[in-house]
Formats: C-alpha cells, structure tokens, sequence
C-alpha cells in the first residue's frame, strides 16, 4: 500500500513510465499478463523432476511430446522467451528488404523483423482499427489486403506471412479457423510459408470453439490441433499460454530451416536441447501446455476478462469490443479526446491509473508504436491510442478486479484534469521499455 504522495514521487523518478516502477510500490500489477501468472502445485511437482543434463535431457524430450502432441511439429527449439524465437527466425528467414505481412504485429515481433532490414506490414481487417466496433474474430487479417501485398511486393520478397494469435496489438481479439484458412490458401498459391505467433493459442482457440460454427463439440485441444496443421510453423511465449514464469519455443517441419535455427541458438541460447533454460523449466513448460488446455480453466479465464470489461462498459469508459481473452484495453483517444496523440494520452492514462490507485498498465500506442523523426524531432502517431489491463492467469481474485473498476470509474469521472506527456528520453528500438516521460507544457 502506498499514499498517493509516494506515488506522485515514484511515478517522477520512474519518468512517468510504469516499467520504470519498482514492483513493490505497485499495488495491482496489469502491466502484463507475460511471465507473471502462478504456477500450479503439478508444475511445482515437475519442476522437482528436472534433469539438468547439458545435451539430451529427459525434460527436454518430456517438453517435446507434449508440443507434438498439441501442435504436431516435428522440429522444437526451446528458447529462453518468445522474442529470442523471433530473433531466430527472421535471422535465417529475411534478409533486407524483405516484407513480413502479419494480422498485427506486437512489439518484439515488428523490432526482430525491422531489426534485420525487413519491414513489418500490418494487415488487420477494417474492424480491427475500430476499438468501439464489434465482430466475433477481430484479430483476423485481411486476406484481399494479403493478396495484394504479395502481389504488389512479389512472393520472392516475402519470406514468410504470420498471424498473431490472439491479436495483442489489436485488443487480445481472436483469430477465425476460417481465416486460418484463407491465410493458409493464399501462401499455398505463392508458396510462402505461415507461421503462428502461439503466444495466446488456447484463449484463440476457446474463442474459436464460443463464436464459430462447427466447433462447439470440439475440445481446445482438438482445435489446436487442427488450427496449427495449416502452419509450416510457430514461435511462442510460454510466458502467456505456457503459464511459466520463464520460457519459450521454436518450432516447424523443415528440417534444413531447423538445422540453420538450432546452429544460431546455439550461438546465444545454449544447446538444442535446453535453449538457455534450465530442465526444470522445461518440466513446468510441459505441464503448463497441457493444462491451459483445461476447459474449466479456459472458462474462468475469459469470464474473468470479461468481467472487467462489462463493468468498465457499464461505466461508460470506451473499451476495444468485444473483450479480448488476456485484457482489457481501454480507448484513450476517445476516453481523451483533449489530448492530442503528439501529447501521448495512453501513457498519460497510465500515469494517472498508477496515481489514482497503485494500478500498473501499459500504452499500446504512439509511445509504443510511434517513432521521432532524428532530424525534425516530428513525432509519428500510432493508429490507435490503447491502455492494456493485462491480466495475470490464476493470480488476482475478483475482489481485486472490483478495485480495478472502482479506480477506472474514479479516473474516469475525473477525466478531464489528466493532462498530456512529452518525451524527454528514448532508445529506440523497443523504445517504451526504458522512455522517459515529462508534463506538457501545453497541448
């Protein structure tokens, strides 16, 4: 528990930046649903049975059944976290000026693909631009959009197309089987590969399983399956539907890809068959795949982000609908509308989250997104202006989320004293890491 003056000071130190806060001046942390969610006792339990062998661990192969038996991909390369598996592939896949289409990407993914000289293109259907409009699979991407990229670029400057699922850049919104589909058709025709971004898969595939016909009698696992057999591949953040602390893979069925993959894991990771995490982390990553596909977790999953979503709609704050699987994000261009984007209302709102009541969320907007031209200083703006509520799995009870709401209707009702940033420091890329954020001194 903090006073708000303490909080008015941490938040000065930190630059008006909520990952510069120190975790314990925080009361309810949403700034991110990855890695921070509570293992169970059997992930416990396995973590007891780790085999710590540099080369050939039992926990190595144990991780392995498990992701064929749910993804049934041949080849897997544990990685510390999600974006070392990106930083993998659009190593040995692109080259500069190379163009990677993806429904959205999300942060690491667009800074791995630009890192290496290829442009990231999002390709998000019209409802997903739209916070305030409603459709069952949002996150989907727009397939006559895809088309004519590939056409307009050529196939041979497109290494690979991917799909983000959930869409975390667009709201946490779920991806259709059907658009899977499409997606999967296109690249047949000018063969390139799809790849999956699995990080959210079993919230997707509830998704799937709730909103689309045909699938109401299939379990989460059965759809997996049948979601990632259109894929030539995946990465994932076992931080998010792993539900570990710490972890992550590579994974495809071309084994000449597989070998150029393992030789630069090698490199920064540690061997193939631990990838820069220890074996008990890969026994409580196993465990975790399996039981994320527990119908009876899924349910309360989605309820509970429902929950908040309802009640913040109920309040009148302007929400992305419907509500995602992991978050709520809140609309800050419409919930700010005195603020201009140049001024960054979403971080503002964070900033007045965390001053209200000790809540930590993140900006998924111009502070993220955007850029500052070096020469002029001109800022670019991001399309949408978003605050993400992150929720964490099995962590928070929903006395908790009541608090939540009770701070969101208090900033709400308040609104109109919350005034814009500027920013003082960046490093780019991934610059809203480390940012640092002043006052304006006007907008």
């Amino acid at each position: 528990m903090t006073t708000r003056d303490e909080r008015e000071g941490y938040l000065e130190a930190a630059g008006y930046n909520a990952f510069l806060l120190r975790a314990e001046h925080v009361l309810i942390d949403l700034l991110t649903d990855s890695g921070t969610g509570a293992m169970s006792a059997n992930q416990w339990a396995a973590i007891m049975r780790g085999d710590e062998s540099y080369a050939g661990a039992r926990s190595y192969y144990n991780l392995v059944s498990v992701i064929d038996g749910i993804f049934g991909f041949k080849y897997v390369l544990p990685t510390h976290q999600g974006r070392a598996a990106e930083r993998i592939l659009f190593s040995i896949a692109c080259k500069p000026g190379d163009v990677v289409p993806n429904n959205t990407h999300f942060d690491t993914t667009r800074a791995n693909v630009e890192f290496v000289g290829a442009q990231a293109v999002d390709l998000p259907i019209p409802e997903g631009r739209s916070p305030g409009a409603r459709h069952p699979f949002k996150g989907n991407m727009d397939t006559a959009a895809l088309e004519a990229l590939i056409e307009e670029t050529g196939a041979e400057r497109v290494p690979l197309v991917m799909l983000t699922i959930t869409n975390n850049s667009g709201g946490g919104q779920p991806v259709s089987m059907q658009n899977v589909r499409d997606v999967r058709a296109i690249c047949n025709r000018y063969k390139i590969p799809l790849y999956i971004d699995a990080c959210r898969f079993a919230e997707n595939c509830w998704f799937i399983r709730e909103r689309e016909e045909g699938y109401a009698d299939k379990t989460p696992r059965e759809i997996a399956r049948e979601l990632f057999s259109h894929a030539d591949g995946c990465t994932m953040s076992a931080k998010k539907d792993g539900l570990v602390n710490i972890g992550g893979f590579l994974a495809g069925n071309d084994e000449l890809l597989a070998r150029q993959e393992s030789r630069l894991l090698i490199l920064t990771e540690g061997f193939p068959t631990y990838g820069g995490l220890a074996g008990r982390d890969l026994e409580a990553m196993a465990v975790g795949l399996e039981e994320v596909l527990s119908e009876d977790y899924l349910r309360y999953r989605i309820a509970s982000t429902a929950y908040l979503g309802e009640r913040l709609t109920e309040i009148g704050v302007p929400i992305v609908q419907p509500p995602g699987g992991h978050a709520i994000y809140i609309d800050a261009k419409e919930l700010l509308p005195h603020i201009p984007p140049k001024a960054f209302p979403g971080q503002a709102l964070v900033a007045e989250l965390y001053l209200e009541g000790g809540i930590r969320a993140v900006e998924i907007g111009t502070a993220m997104f955007g850029s500052t031209d070096a020469e002029t200083g001109e800022e670019t703006v991001a399309a949408m202006e978003l605050v993400r509520l992150a929720i964490p799995r099995r962590v928070y009870t929903q006395s908790h989320i009541d608090y939540v709401s009770e701070i969101v209707e208090d900033v709400f009702a308040n609104r109109s004293r919350i005034r814009g940033l500027k920013m003082a420091w960046q490093a780019p890329p991934l610059r809203h890491f480390t940012a640092r954020f002043e006052p304006a001194v006007s907008e």
